[in-house]
């Protein structure tokens, strides 16, 4: 049986195409303004390095913020119970997971049949997200891939106070002012996007082992941030940001 998952993102549109429990193709494109138009270029794209066609395809789930959009499947999945079953695939004796996108950030637990015990969402407008670490990046005049690199070369902590993105770049730009350095920002950037995903991890209860799957989850410094204050080993599946999409289209298989 061949199904397909689709993660309409806020930043990225994510198709995954399953074969009997295996992946055999993957694609991501921008959602940009069209984000119809990007599902339907994401799921073609993942077809061709599938080496199979729409007709091929049983069913085709959708997740994600814009899964409503995704006019060719049918039907949907949240994007809770997506991460969830697509964590369990990639990585079976993970019990807690942080998802951390483009617009949010959650943390969910699971039991060891997979299914969603309990799970939390950050609230606090997009300072626990990837949006945020990419405004703070622009504000540092850096790119978000060299973020993680700041971090590594920070010698100093700095707390950054602000709870919400706008506030928080006013206080960014007040430490570069003051002559901070630029890597002693970057570690507080993603210090303050790992505590906001901390206190939603706290709510739901940890349990070991944990994954980090999305977007951010490629970024080191992030992940060494939350290590850090946690004490815990965070494991990183490959690709992560697919997580979400593979978990649609095994929903789309059962």
């Amino acid at each position: 049986m061949i199904t397909a998952g689709i993660d309409s993102g806020a930043k990225n549109v994510k198709a995954v195409i399953v074969k009997d429990a295996k992946v055999i193709g993957k694609a991501m494109v921008p959602a940009g303004l069209d984000t119809r138009g990007a599902a339907d270029q994401a799921y073609d794209e993942a077809l061709k390095a599938a080496g199979v066609g729409r007709k091929d395809v049983q069913k085709v789930f959708a997740t994600g913020v814009g899964r409503k959009g995704c006019e060719f499947a049918q039907d949907e999945v949240t994007d809770v119970s997506a991460a969830a079953k697509g964590i369990r695939f990639v990585m079976p004796n993970a019990r807690t997971v942080i998802d951390v996108g483009a617009e949010e950030g959650r943390a969910i637990r699971i039991n060891q049949e997979g299914y969603v015990v309990d799970f939390a969402i950050n609230e606090k407008c997009a300072a626990g997200a990837g949006t945020f670490v990419e405004a703070m990046a622009r504000a540092l005049e850096t790119e978000v891939e060299k973020m993680a690199d700041l971090y590594d070369r920070s010698t100093k902590e700095i707390e950054m106070n602000a709870q919400c993105a706008v506030f928080a770049e006013s206080e960014l730009v007040s430490l570069v002012h003051s002559q901070t350095a630029k890597p002693d920002i970057a570690r507080a950037v993603l210090d303050a996007v790992g505590e906001r995903i901390i206190s939603i991890m706290r709510r739901i209860g940890i349990e070991k082992d944990v994954a980090a799957i999305g977007g951010l989850a490629l970024n080191g410094g992030f992940i060494k941030a939350v290590e850090k204050e946690m004490n815990i080993k965070l494991i990183v599946p490959q690709d992560p940001q697919f997580v979400s999409a593979i978990g649609a289209a095994i929903a789309a298989a059962e």
